[in-house]
């Protein structure tokens, strides 16, 4: 599987190769094939200009997904992009009573929750939010568990 990883941010160092084994182990854990994904690392300003262009709101957020292929589409597959903006998750910290939490577990989680957007995970009502956060949650103990996180 190929993914595309992009740093374009300076406010959190991350290291690519730390990327793809997660992404690897969401996907078999989901039962899930694809040939490629896209990973952007990106800055306040181009997060807050995607969820604008994209969803009428300027305000910068923590991670946005883009599905380009359905899960069992024919041919190559790329499974989307997503968008993660490490500063948001670094104010979020700084900001909550989970001041100690180690940003990169933060960022994974970001990672996690993208990638499930990609697999068909919605958030947008209650009922698929409470959904949505209990398979994180696993998944993260997953990763946890197999020595998995961003870095």
């Amino acid at each position: 599987m190929k993914v595309v990883v992009f740093d374009e941010q300076k406010d959190l160092l991350i290291h690519p190769k730390s990327v793809k084994p997660i992404v690897e182990s969401l996907l078999l854990a989901e039962n899930a094939l694809s040939d490629e994904v896209a990973i952007y690392f990106v800055t306040v300003e181009r997060i807050s200009q995607v969820h604008e262009e994209f969803f009428d709101d300027p305000a910068p957020t923590d991670c946005i997904s883009f599905p380009i292929d359905k899960p069992g589409a024919p041919g190559y597959h790329i499974l989307g992009e997503i968008f993660i903006c490490p500063k948001t998750g670094i104010d979020y910290l700084l900001q909550s009573k989970l001041k100690e939490q180690n940003i990169y577990l933060e960022i994974t989680l970001y990672l996690v929750h993208g990638l499930l957007h990609l697999l068909g995970f919605d958030d947008l009502n209650e009922k698929d939010r409470k959904k949505m956060r209990a398979h994180e949650k696993k998944l993260m103990q997953r990763l946890l568990e197999e020595g998995h996180l961003l870095y």
